[in-house]
């Protein structure tokens, strides 16, 4: 059954956006009588028939509505964004499969761009929840300093990592991280932190980790810190 997306849903009637009647009737061809399923990104899940087949503006009737619990852990991606924002697509919907709850664009020293447009964001997150059958739709946070960050009481009860090239880590995330906790991963830009910025994140309480021996990319770092606390909460 397809699972479509639709903010700010007040039953017994969902009206789809255009965007997501045009696929629903153009593309999938389904027409009145047809089961769908529609979730809010905020938990939600609905089990509907479609009541009128609008391209521009579908209308669906709610037969059944579900809550779907979040898991007991958080997972909370502060990273650079990469000179090619292609690669923080690719990224993002990748770990969105995977499953993260909000993600941080921040900006540090050493970062090769400081703005990047989060709609296309929004839309990859979007797709891939519909993918992978997700029914918390993650967070995107952009404007967010390498200072402001570290600084910020709202991650007091996190878990806080920062991840960065040196040979000699000692502490491989899998390792320090804790089942069933919330986490923060900081990950640098392509140029990585500056020393100055990783003595400022230890001071702050974020511990160094390594994410294996190989050295990874930005979005591959991102990718794998999100898998790995995955696995640590299997």
């Amino acid at each position: 059954m397809p699972l479509f997306f639709q903010e700010n849903c007040t039953p017994p009637i969902i009206t789809l956006n255009p965007e997501e009647s045009k696929h629903l009737v153009r593309v999938l061809r389904k027409n009145v009588g047809d089961e769908v399923r529609v979730t809010d990104g905020l938990g939600k899940l609905f089990f509907c028939v479609i009541d009128q087949a609008d391209p521009k503006q579908a209308r669906l009737q709610v037969k059944k509505e579900e809550t779907v619990p979040k898991n007991p852990y958080q997972i909370h991606l502060a990273i650079a964004p990469t000179k090619s924002p292609d690669r923080m697509e690719w990224m993002v919907e990748k770990i969105t499969e995977i499953g993260f709850d909000k993600i941080y664009l921040i900006k540090s020293e050493n970062s090769e761009r400081s703005f990047l447009k989060t709609d296309r964001l929004e839309k990859k997150i979007i797709a891939a929840c519909k993918q992978s059958l997700q029914f918390h739709k993650p967070e995107i946070e952009s404007d967010w300093t390498f200072d402001k960050l570290i600084g910020s009481s709202d991650f007091d009860k996190f878990q806080k990592f920062i991840a960065y090239v040196d040979e000699n880590h000692q502490n491989h995330l899998l390792g320090l991280a804790q089942p069933n906790q919330n986490y923060l991963i900081l990950i640098g830009p392509e140029g990585d932190f500056s020393p100055e910025e990783i003595q400022a994140a230890i001071a702050a309480g974020f511990a160094p980790i390594s994410l294996g021996k190989n050295r990874l990319r930005t979005e591959t770092a991102g990718l794998a810190a999100v898998q790995m606390l995955q696995v640590l909460n299997r």
